[in-house]
């Protein structure tokens, strides 16, 4: 059962014992971060360094000239990960023995929002998400298409795993973040997560809704979870406070919107790739649920990519979906935490791989290897000799 490790550029670039470390794991392969988002990240092995703070999403390798002139454009990163960093790790990784995936954020950039704020997701109640941009607007496809063909496809990469290709909502992550105060549950995600941006009132139109009277049928739905009031009931939740006509038009649209940016994205790369790429998603097998692993149709994403990452940490059961399509020759990635202190369980990786077999999964995903301690890495190294 085929195993890879998520690795960061700076958990191996300056120190010339991460690459040999980590592939004394059992890992055949790594998923190397080319595109990421802001972060604070340990570095618990480092000769130089504990902490790197990567202060703004940024691209991890020179871009090239397919960027003049355009508005919407990747940044490069600051001294977190300076130059090339990829390509000096990809390299040191691959000298190790280890085959180099991409690991690429797309729909999920701070910066992006707070220097062109007309891109990002705006709530019923007007209030915008710089994290996440609309990715409606055509502008914005257009670059997260081009950004996953750059960034996917570096020198040396046998493949790629696109996260965040498709809508972002509410949950993210934040500096000193209060936003855990009302459990919003599904429902109340997803209706968190409608955007009215001038393109997705207009998307709204076509599917025969008002923007403005939806926006307020939204805040009218939403007052009985700000009240503490309302148990979650999934997609059946949605339809109970928004009404299952009005419901099943916003999810047309926002449906329609993701399939059709994860097939130009998926094509772009394919185009720029080499024979034999590996395009992987990493996904959710539930089309209205929103975040890093994208709301997908599993029979359809199947029939785009070669396979998807699916979040376990919940446990495996979103495997199934995926499974459940027989599509010979998929991967269907288990993505298992091995780093205790973030709530993995290293410690049952064997157990925990064998479960997501049974399920179907054909591969491990370890997130994350720089982040581990060393603890962790034995408890990884052992249940990774266990399978």
């Amino acid at each position: 059962m085929k195993a890879s490790a998520f690795v960061y550029p700076w958990d191996v670039n300056g120190d010339p014992q991460a690459p040999g470390r980590i592939a004394a794991l059992g890992v055949r392969q790594v998923t190397l971060a080319a595109a990421y988002h802001s972060t604070r990240a340990l570095t618990p092995r480092h000769p130089r360094h504990r902490i790197v703070t990567a202060e703004h999403a940024a691209v991890l390798y020179p871009t090239d000239a397919r960027w003049e002139g355009r508005e919407l454009r990747p940044y490069p990163a600051g001294d977190w990960a300076p130059a090339d960093a990829f390509g000096e790790a990809a390299a040191a990784l691959t000298d190790a023995g280890l085959e180099v995936h991409t690991w690429v954020v797309l729909a999920h950039n701070s910066r992006m929002g707070a220097d062109h704020p007309d891109t990002s997701v705006v709530n019923a109640y007007g209030d915008r998400y710089p994290w996440a941009p609309c990715i409606a607007q055509p502008a914005t496809r257009a670059y997260l298409v081009e950004l996953a063909a750059e960034a996917a496809v570096r020198p040396g990469a046998r493949g790629t795993e696109l996260e965040s290709l498709g809508w972002y909502g509410l949950q993210h992550l934040h500096a000193h973040d209060k936003t855990a105060g009302v459990p919003l549950g599904d429902a109340g995600q997803y209706l968190m997560a409608l955007c009215f941006c001038p393109t997705c009132k207009e998307g709204y139109g076509d599917q025969g809704l008002d923007a403005d009277e939806l926006a307020a049928a939204v805040r009218d739905a939403l007052q009985p979870l700000w009240q503490g009031t309302q148990e979650d009931e999934g997609w059946a939740g949605v339809e109970k406070l928004l009404g299952s006509r009005t419901a099943a038009a916003t999810r047309a649209w926002r449906d329609e919107t993701a399939r059709t940016l994860q097939e130009a994205a998926v094509r772009a790369v394919r185009e720029a790739a080499p024979d034999g790429f590996q395009v992987l998603l990493h996904a959710d097998p539930v089309t209205y649920h929103v975040g890093a692993n994208a709301g997908v149709d599993p029979a359809h994403i199947l029939s785009v990519a070669d396979g998807v990452v699916v979040p376990c940490a919940g446990g495996p059961g979103l495997l199934t979906p995926f499974a459940e399509q027989g599509r010979e020759g998929a991967v269907i990635a288990a993505n298992l935490g091995v780093v205790s202190g973030m709530g993995g369980s290293p410690g049952t990786l064997a157990s925990d791989a064998a479960r997501a077999r049974e399920l179907g999964a054909t591969q491990i995903r370890l997130y994350h290897a720089g982040l581990a301690s060393d603890g962790d890495l034995v408890a990884v190294r052992e249940g990774l000799a266990a399978l």
